[in-house]
């Protein structure tokens, strides 16, 4: 039998051997860090016999299928230290994930204080290096061993299972647990581990089933590797926008409101002003034009696009279906059914194609309770919404436009190099989902693979990522906490313009019907505005500070020095406030750096003699005297051409 290694080297063996005694056979070093392996393409447990010829690769803390078990294990270790201290706790699920592991379990609420004792018992049972066995039941006897312990989550999960499917155990001590695996070998493997948060979760994802307790750890192979992840998620926590929006004031949700539905405060309105003249003012220069649109509207409207059948769930219903002789309406989740009643009031001619249709939607989409966090999935957002109506001569012109638009607007603010680009396409297994015929889809998906190819842009396929009207490009970007959500994305669509009887006189005379491209420039406002936050630790660029300069006078006496400074600003479009507080200068600094003012002008006896202000920025600290007039040249440059100066000096 020979098995082959990944370095092409070939070992043979006269009989049957398991997956560690290989790595026994090549190295004892390589066996104590294996943590699974690659088995012609399958991460598998180290236990696994190998009986005939493979290709193996023995995996590490260092691969990521080395790393998933080993977190694994430790999820294990977790569950175990919790039926030890609070036996009538029933378990649900335990995986790895990117960052470590968690575990739900049907219990109260975990606390700090709880968390730490939890802590000191899988310590415990890591020091007691319990062997890891795997066994195998049949379906009946799995079901019956879940049963005798109580535990109906795992009984669920079995009965859900294939008829065929190897029913799979895992045992360390006093402790089993249903699971496929691969584990480590003993419990004792495991050097560093860190329980780091609790939260609820719903059992399966689902708001309808009950409420779970889930326990988050992480762990690694080196104690100085972890400290440098907890350390990681300190930053983390401060960067959270979460967490710094509502610090900054920026906004703020209210229950008797409704959860998703943020309230924004002064500072965070004025942000999103200035992004939102930003976007209608570059959109225009663009060639665009814009669009005012009702937020709700009657059901027939999403029956002719079909959303009625395809995202009915999604929307927010208003009026009752099943009274006869009712009207019912829907908040808009989308904006170009609305748009394309626009384009429909009068002829096109080829000749007035493409029209670049732009509006600052409000939209709608009633989102799970579980899925929603701060300003990232929420109930009502607002979108740099755009449809390009083309023909389809024009399609890879003004998709490139458009492509062209939405990396400007990144490359302003900062995050191009944040992003990942994937081309979203539909699921052929699943063609019920999408509106169109298989040659269609491959058509259009073949034009936007070509079109990504021919402008360089590096991009990933995603399979059933498309919406049901046609492929997308996504711009992708992730939270501080790892988690991936779209920004941006740009969408062929073949369809909807024949469900809407939208069409175009040709150069022959004969009605054609367009391409459409469904598009954002910088998405939706609340999103980008925590990736903002997290990306810049609430440090906003200059122009995007909903706070610019605050003068501090040194005492009473230069009030209306201070004022009149003020004035001259605010005449050239800063916004800038005095702080006219009987405080020390030394405190005012202090909390404007924490407020994260860019720049803090101080004025007294000097500055008002000779019309000079003292300048000291988040940038480069202490810059000195400046006369008022070369400070105003400076920052309005600096505003006006949206710079992004790397800053020198840690302010807050």
């Amino acid at each position: 039998m020979k098995i082959t290694l990944k370095d092409g080297s070939v070992l043979e063996f006269d009989q049957a051997i398991s997956i560690i005694d290989i790595a026994k056979e090549i190295s004892e070093g390589l066996a104590r860090m294996a943590c699974a392996a690659e088995l012609n393409g399958e991460v598998v447990d180290l236990r696994t016999v190998i009986d005939k010829d493979s290709e193996l690769n023995i995996l590490t803390f260092n691969d990521e299928g080395g790393k998933a078990a080993y977190r694994h294990t430790a999820s294990h270790v977790l569950a175990q230290a919790v039926k030890r201290l609070y036996p009538d706790t029933k378990l649900a699920i335990g995986p790895s994930i990117e960052a470590g592991y968690y575990y739900d379990f049907d219990c109260k609420p975990l606390d700090r204080p709880t968390l730490d004792l939890i802590e000191k018992e899988m310590k415990k049972i890591i020091k007691e290096g319990a062997e890891i066995e795997r066994f195998t039941l049949p379906r009946n006897e799995a079901i019956a061993l879940m049963e005798e312990k109580g535990e109906l989550y795992k009984v669920e999960l079995i009965n859900e299972l294939p008829e065929d499917e190897e029913i799979s155990f895992y045992s360390q001590g006093d402790f089993v647990d249903l699971c496929a695996g691969p584990h480590l070998m003993t419990t004792k493997a495991i050097k560093a581990f860190k329980l780091t948060s609790s939260s609820g979760a719903y059992w399966r994802g689902s708001e309808n089933n009950k409420m779970l307790t889930r326990v988050y750890g992480t762990a690694f192979a080196k104690k100085s590797d972890l400290t440098a992840h907890l350390e990681h998620l300190e930053d983390i926590k401060k960067r959270d926008h979460n967490k710094l929006g509502r610090e900054m004031e920026l906004f703020t949700t209210v229950d008797v409101i409704g959860q998703g539905l943020p309230l924004f405060m002064p500072k965070g309105a004025k942000i999103i002003q200035t992004l939102q003249r930003w976007i209608e003012d570059e959109e225009e220069r663009r060639g665009y034009v814009r669009t005012m649109t009702p937020l709700l509207a009657k059901k027939d409207l999403y029956v002719i696009s079909d959303h009625w059948g395809h995202y009915k769930d999604g929307m927010f219903v208003l009026g009752d279906e099943e009274k006869e002789g009712s009207e019912v309406f829907a908040l808009r989740p989308m904006t170009c059914p609305f748009q394309y009643y626009v384009y429909k009031q009068s002829q096109k001619s080829y000749r007035d194609l493409p029209i670049r249709y732009a509006e600052t939607s409000p939209l709608f989409r009633n989102e799970d309770s579980g899925e929603m966090h701060g300003l990232t999935r929420v109930r009502q957002f607002t979108i740099s919404e755009g449809h390009i109506i083309v023909t389809p001569e024009q399609v890879e012109d003004e998709f490139a436009k458009a492509l062209d638009l939405a990396m400007y607007c990144l490359k302003t603010l900062g995050l191009e190099e944040d992003v990942t680009y994937r081309l979203s396409k539909w699921d052929p297994n699943n063609k019920e989902k999408y509106l169109g015929d298989e040659e269609q889809w491959e058509s259009m998906q073949s034009k936007m693979r070509k079109m990504l190819e021919d402008h360089k842009v590096p991009f990933t396929e995603g399979e059933g990522e498309a919406a049901f009207y046609g492929p997308k490009l996504d711009i992708q970007a992730k939270n501080v906490y790892g988690k991936e959500d779209t920004m941006i994305t740009l969408q062929l669509d073949f369809v909807l313009a024949e469900r809407f009887d939208m069409n175009y006189i040709d150069s022959n005379g004969e009605k054609k019907r367009p391409y459409i491209i469904h598009r954002t420039s910088i998405g939706c406002y609340e999103r980008t505005l925590a990736w903002l936050i997290e990306k810049y630790a609430g440090q906003f660029p200059t122009w995007l500070c909903p706070e610019q300069v605050r003068v501090l006078p040194i005492s009473e006496k230069y009030h209306d020095y201070a004022n009149k400074v003020k004035e001259e600003m605010q005449n050239n479009g800063i916004l800038v406030s005095v702080d006219e507080r009987a405080e020390k200068i030394g405190y005012k600094i202090r909390e404007a750096r924490l407020e994260r003012v860019p720049y803090l002008i101080v004025v007294g006896q000097k500055e008002e003699e000779e019309n000079l202000v003292s300048v000291r920025s988040r940038y480069k600290g202490d810059e000195g005297q400046k006369s008022l007039d070369q400070f105003i040249d400076e920052i309005s440059k600096e505003i006006r051409t949206m710079e992004i100066k790397e800053i020198e000096i840690k302010e807050g």
